[in-house]
């Protein structure tokens, strides 16, 4: 170094250059190895993918409050109560939009699929309870 002065740059640019070089080793060597194997696809994962899509298409062809009700209260597991507070109605309501919202569904389902329909739907979603 000729001028002391500059020191503190040069510890600057050396740092510097020194973790950009390791980073860039580091980026290069890709993954490091691992004693295990990552976990790969499930088997069955394409049917399961398709049954979802299934269900989609059948909630979609629901009138749009019948299916707000039944995504409110089995998929963004609300209560009664705070379903009929987020549509602005009353719990009676919800009760009677979800109830026949999912006679539809196991109606379109059934009749697609028969005894398979019980594999698509959540087991909340086929038990009727009194």
């Amino acid at each position: 170094m000729r001028d002391p002065a500059n020191a503190e740059a040069y510890t600057r640019k050396a740092i510097t250059t020194t973790a950009i070089s390791w980073y860039r080793r580091k980026s290069r060597q890709g993954e490091p190895p691992t004693e295990t194997l990552p976990e790969g696809a499930r088997a069955g994962h394409d049917e399961a993918v398709t049954q979802r899509e299934w269900l989609w298409n059948a909630l979609r062809e629901l009138p749009p409050r019948q299916r707000a009700a039944i995504v409110l209260r089995f998929y963004e597991d609300l209560t009664e109560a705070q379903t009929a507070a987020a549509m602005g109605c009353a719990v009676g309501t919800v009760k009677s939009r979800v109830s026949v919202g999912l006679a539809k569904l196991r109606a379109q389902l059934g009749d697609r699929f028969g005894d398979r329909a019980r594999d698509l739907l959540p087991a909340t979603l086929m038990t009727v309870i009194p």
